[in-house]
């Protein structure tokens, strides 16, 4: 299969190699959560709701100097369609949910918040490539719902190389066939990498395209999320006035 156009150099959904799906994020979808957002990227759609900062249930994982970090990543039954599923709590669906921890990790200011717990739940809602990445930036925009201290905001966007050419933000037809791809995650105003996940091996010069055209990736969505903090802010205030 052709996944990009030799005549006219698009993919199979119509996009340019370095052009990222339609992005769409939104804030408060949870009323319970002490923050929660809804994030898209095409056709892949994510919810998230953080709780916390709150006393740590099990005392036997306080951690004094911080707080605690624990994140639950679970994909909904209709969210593949007819494609097979795993079940909750299968070997996957473990290490992305540590995966998201780390990467969220990296952002929270977790010495402000001794002897403290921070959920974070995670929920595919449907699943069209790029799930990872989807799950960060949507909890990304939950703690900052939640207020939750962060040194940066953390983003994050994959890019593959399919037909010899590098390719921004996959989805489920080109995620599935079968070439490299590179997930990642940035810090997008301190430019430090957080998450760097590679499945099949790449010359180097091609990675670095590769890469590089991630991190763009990842710099468009921080572009955008501060445009939704932004506007969600004004809202605040013009209740508050009102």
């Amino acid at each position: 299969m052709e996944y990009v156009n030799p005549l006219t150099g698009f993919r199979l959904d119509g996009r340019r190699p370095n052009e990222m799906r339609q992005i769409r994020g939104e804030i408060g979808v949870v009323a319970k959560a002490d923050g929660s957002a809804l994030f898209e990227m095409g056709n892949t759609k994510v919810i998230a709701a953080v709780y916390g900062p709150r006393e740590v249930r099990n005392k036997g994982q306080q951690i004094n100097n911080q707080a605690l970090v624990r994140c639950e990543y679970g994909m909904a039954n209709f969210s593949t369609g007819d494609r097979r599923r795993k079940p909750k709590g299968d070997r996957r669906s473990t290490e992305i949910s540590l995966v998201i921890r780390q990467t969220m990790e990296a952002c929270i200011l977790t010495h402000l918040m001794p002897h403290s717990q921070i959920d974070i739940f995670v929920q595919v809602l449907q699943a069209d490539g790029g799930t990872r990445s989807a799950c960060i930036n949507a909890a990304t925009l939950a703690l900052a719902d939640a207020g939750i201290p962060m040194r940066d905001i953390v983003t994050s966007c994959s890019a593959g190389y399919l037909c010899s050419t590098p390719l921004l933000d996959l989805n489920y037809v080109e995620d599935s066939a079968g070439g490299p791809d590179v997930t990642v995650g940035i810090l997008a105003k301190m430019d430090k990498v957080t998450l760097l996940q590679m499945d099949a091996k790449l010359p180097m010069d091609i990675f670095e395209n590769v890469m590089q055209l991630a991190i763009e990736g990842c710099k468009a969505v921080a572009h955008y999320i501060r445009e939704v903090l932004l506007e969600h802010t004004k809202q605040l205030e013009c209740h508050r006035g009102a």
